[in-house]
């Protein structure tokens, strides 16, 4: 029973991880970024929109939902944290402990957002912070049902090749978040950018886009005779194709708003497929291990 309910909560954390981007993307889409603009209070004096709102209730109202999924955050990491003490999964204690850590540091890496003004700086850092909890996220509910097995990774270039792409996924998303930081879609019209030239952010990206795209046939090629691995391949190159195209196409219409937005939920589930490629090694290795020990 307990191993259910270790089930239902990490897929909720990973969920509410993933939608944290989302409503995060929207705040900023939506020029919302000081619609609440104290911390932790939303006005002077009050934790909660007020009708006399400087941006408006709308902002507001999208801003303190956006606050309000914080503490759902925080319920569901307490309960996942709970629920792994419980089991006794020591592997899994410092990543049900780091999400709880994580959530508080999502806190105070927001409350100086906003008292920076929407600084670009800590904005990348937001979500590149909730990029490694989904991680986090992702990892627990990988192996709720049983501990992660060491195993001798694979050799030859296969595991040097699934590294890579990692580090590049990630790179990838780096690249992102200083393009949005550069665009127009800044959280609110008096924010700063960071000053670099939008377009040549943008030709950066689309180049290192390509590369990982390129990188990511290879590893599908080199992971042809592993069905598992080889599937996770597959899907992380199919999504992040679709994220590709969203793009361009964003980029040669001018970032409409919905598009963006798109774009944003894409990064999301690039990166969650990209780490399960990741996961997918770790399965593979440690069935191949359990192999060599049955044998």
């Amino acid at each position: 029973m307990m191993r259910s309910w270790l089930s239902r909560i990490s897929g909720l954390l990973l969920f509410l991880q993933s939608a944290l981007i989302v409503t995060g993307g929207a705040v900023r889409l939506t020029g919302s970024g000081l619609g609440c603009p104290t911390w932790p209070e939303c006005t002077k004096g009050s934790y909660t929109p007020v009708a006399h709102q400087v941006e408006g209730p709308l902002h507001a109202w999208i801003e303190f939902g956006n606050r309000l999924l914080t503490f759902a955050l925080v319920i569901t990491a307490v309960a996942t944290l709970i629920i792994v003490i419980r089991k006794a999964r020591k592997d899994l204690r410092l990543l049900a402990i780091g999400q709880v850590l994580g959530i508080f540091a999502q806190g105070i890496l927001g409350g100086i957002t906003v008292l920076t003004k929407l600084n670009p700086i800590p904005v990348a850092g937001h979500f590149l912070l909730s990029i490694a909890l989904v991680a986090g996220a992702a990892r627990i509910y990988a192996h709720r049902a049983a501990p992660e097995v060491a195993a001798t990774p694979p050799s030859g270039i296969i595991n040097p090749l699934r590294k890579i792409h990692l580090l590049l996924t990630l790179l990838v998303i780096i690249l992102g978040t200083i393009v949005t930081g550069s665009g127009p879609h800044a959280g609110d019209i008096q924010a700063r950018r960071f000053g670099f030239d939008p377009r040549l952010v943008s030709w950066i990206h689309a180049d290192t886009v390509i590369a990982l795209l390129g990188l990511t046939l290879a590893l599908y090629v080199a992971t042809l005779q592993n069905k598992s691995i080889n599937s996770a391949v597959k899907r992380f190159g199919l999504v992040a194709l679709a994220q590709g195209a969203i793009g361009y196409t964003q980029y040669f219409t001018k970032l409409p708003i919905l598009l963006v937005g798109a774009h944003l939920l894409g990064a999301t589930f690039v990166w969650i497929y990209a780490y399960r490629i990741h996961l997918a090694f770790t399965s593979s290795t440690a069935e191949i291990s359990r192999s060599e020990q049955k044998g």
